[in-house]
């Protein structure tokens, strides 16, 4: 009988999710390398959050490696005050899009946080012949767009996956010196913190991201964007969701009526806070907003404490799709959100009666399009106002 020389070592198993972030990220890193000295355009939903902005400066600083150029490039409005933060002291290089800016410069596209169908950008790269390179995102799968890579996975928070390529040594290796890396690496934690709603619902793939980031951040200066205090308007749309909400079997309602363009990241921080109240496991928040060249849009966000919804069926479901067949709605694991054209009822901001009665008409419609998808309906309304 042989003697053992001493204790057994621990086998340190690698989890079968990062051996495959670890494959991708090898396949990124090949096709980068192919494409040295083309100029990117990286795609970022109209309203970029923390994830899709800290990822889409992830990609910048990878690409940069491989000789590549990327521009961070946005159709709509970074409104929130926690996002404004974020780019404002993190000096993110992030460009809103203009009429004449010359897409035809890119040689490539990368989506990043979303799939082409929450970006006005997606039919503007197309018309301009602009391929599409990749697709990151931690959704479910739209089919909206053709890449030659895709890395689409459930996870917490796309954040996570580009710290999974980081952390595989194939693209770029993090340094604590650089101060571009500690800015990212600051970025990146603030976009798992965000998405996961202060790691409440992280799963191990965010801890061990955050472990990996962790000694590359800088705390300070993300405690000051975590910090941003709430504007007037995000206050005010919260009473408007808690006067006007209806709650039933746990199913919390409410429309904000008309939002400002630049406030419409209000909408969400008010699901966020019905979210809290006794007995409610789901939220639904939204308003009607108005852009400056005159097109209306309805705009929601859902929240859910709720394991067995899935949001993004349930919010497809309830709201159907537009002509072109794209769904009004989608989301992830606890949120979601949805645009919906007002199209020819838009205007008539000149008068109060007509902008009253559209705002009556797609409130009661909307409210009964997503307690029907619920299945409650007809069960009578533990609080709320009178439907009419």
């Amino acid at each position: 009988m042989s003697e053992q020389a001493g204790p057994v070592a621990a086998l340190e198993v690698t989890p079968p999710s990062q051996l495959a972030s670890t494959g991708r990220a090898t396949e990124l890193a090949q096709l980068l390398q192919a494409r040295r000295g083309e100029r990117h355009i990286v795609a970022l939903q109209d309203f970029p959050d923390p994830d899709a902005i800290s990822c889409g400066l992830a990609y910048r600083e990878i690409a940069h490696r491989f000789g590549i150029a990327a521009d961070l490039v946005y159709d709509g409005q970074i409104s929130h005050p926690e996002n404004r933060a974020l780019v404002n002291l993190l000096g993110v290089p992030i460009e809103q899009y203009e009429p004449e800016m010359d897409l035809e410069k890119y040689a490539a596209a990368v989506f990043v946080d979303n799939q082409g169908s929450t970006t006005h950008l997606t039919d503007r790269l197309k018309e301009a012949g602009v391929p599409t390179l990749a697709v990151v995102d931690h959704h479910d799968p739209d089919d909206v767009l053709d890449p030659i890579f895709s890395d689409v996975r459930p996870m917490g928070a796309a954040a996570t996956m580009f710290v999974e390529y980081l952390s595989s040594g194939e693209l770029l290796t993090l340094e604590k010196n650089n101060e571009h890396h500690t800015r990212l690496a600051t970025a990146l934690m603030h976009g798992l913190h965000s998405e996961t709603d202060g790691f409440v619902h992280a799963r191990a793939p965010e801890y061990r991201a955050a472990a990996h980031l962790a000694p590359f951040i800088d705390p300070d200066l993300l405690e000051e964007v975590l910090c941003v205090q709430k504007s007037h308007a995000t206050l005010t749309a919260i009473e408007q969701a808690l006067h006007n909400r209806v709650v039933r079997n746990g199913f919390s309602v409410s429309g904000v009526g008309y939002v400002r363009w630049a406030e419409r990241d209000s909408i969400p921080v008010a699901a966020d806070f019905l979210l809290t109240e006794e007995n409610v496991h789901t939220s639904v928040v939204f308003g009607l907003l108005a852009e400056e060249d005159g097109r209306e849009v309805v705009s929601g966000s859902l929240r859910t404490h709720r394991p067995t919804l899935h949001v993004d069926e349930f919010l497809k479901r309830a709201l159907g799709e537009d002509l072109r067949g794209r769904p009004y709605g989608g989301g992830r694991s606890r949120a979601g959100g949805f645009e919906i054209d007002v199209g020819f009822l838009k205007g008539d901001e000149d008068d109060p009666n007509q902008q009253a009665m559209k705002w009556a008409l797609f409130d009661r419609r909307i409210r009964r399009k997503l307690f029907r998808a619920a299945g409650v309906e007809e069960l009578d309304e533990t609080c709320g106002p009178e439907e009419g």
